[in-house]
């Protein structure tokens, strides 16, 4: 082995890349026990724990490729999209986590993170007023009573990996545990609206996703990030991303 790659690096955690393992560096030694417990729990694939020394957690690579990133274009067919849709089925109908994970924070836990940092995107110019007063407004569909679920809490694009048609494992768990179902789907389509369908269909048929509460979940997933991509070195006015998601609510 020649070389190292740096899969994502910022102040709270890296992620390498070396052959066929992946070395997990966490500043919270919690949420990497966490990650490593969400794992054994969930019904669908998963990378194989190799070893868990904290801070660095030891995983296998897992087979096949990614539907995409956010920023980026999508692949795969309409077919592979369902394949996710229905592992993420999966997932939502295991039986309850111990622990409540990140989309199962409560509404007002959630409106007053939301309301601090709406108003902080305007003072600092990051952001336009009417942006994000729209988006804030659209944000308010997801508080309303839900069922809780088993769910992955950070399920973006790149955390389903596929092999043609099969998926073949689901990566990063560290937010995972009790909560909002549509939140992950929300969060797996961010960027990519024109999938949502393809996705719903593996879903399962007769589930009833209210498109209402999706279209809040991407609105206040992307107010809640901006400040803190920026601050880690992302960009969220890239195109494809948080910025354009916004946008695309007006």
């Amino acid at each position: 082995m020649d070389e190292v790659e740096v899969v994502v690096a910022h102040a709270e955690r890296a992620t390498l890349r070396v052959g066929d393992v992946f070395l997990k560096v966490d500043a919270d030694r919690a949420r990497a026990a966490a990650e490593v417990e969400a794992m054994a729990l969930a019904p669908v694939p998963t990378p194989r724990v190799l070893w868990h020394q904290p801070p660095v957690l030891a995983l296998a690579a897992l087979p096949g490729s990614t539907l995409g990133r956010l920023g980026g274009p999508a692949t795969g067919s309409p077919t592979a999209w369902a394949a996710a849709g229905a592992a993420i089925r999966q997932l939502h109908d295991a039986p309850l986590p111990p622990r409540t994970g990140r989309a199962g924070r409560s509404a007002a836990e959630v409106a007053a993170e939301l309301d601090a940092e709406c108003a902080a995107l305007v003072a600092e110019g990051i952001l336009p007023a009417d942006l994000v007063t729209r988006n804030r407004q659209v944000a308010e569909a997801a508080f309303r009573p839900w069922t809780p679920a088993f769910t992955h809490g950070d399920l973006q694009i790149a955390h389903i990996f596929l092999d043609g048609d099969r998926v073949t494992g689901i990566i990063d768990w560290s937010e995972a545990g009790r909560g909002d179902p549509l939140y992950d789907l929300a969060t797996f389509t961010l960027g990519h609206e024109d999938h949502l369908d393809d996705l719903l269909a593996g879903y399962g048929p007769g589930v009833d996703v209210d498109l209402d509460v999706i279209h809040a979940w991407w609105s206040l997933r992307s107010l809640l990030a901006i400040r803190w991509l920026i601050t880690h070195g992302f960009d969220p006015h890239a195109p494809g991303c948080e910025v354009d998601a916004l946008r695309a609510r007006m």
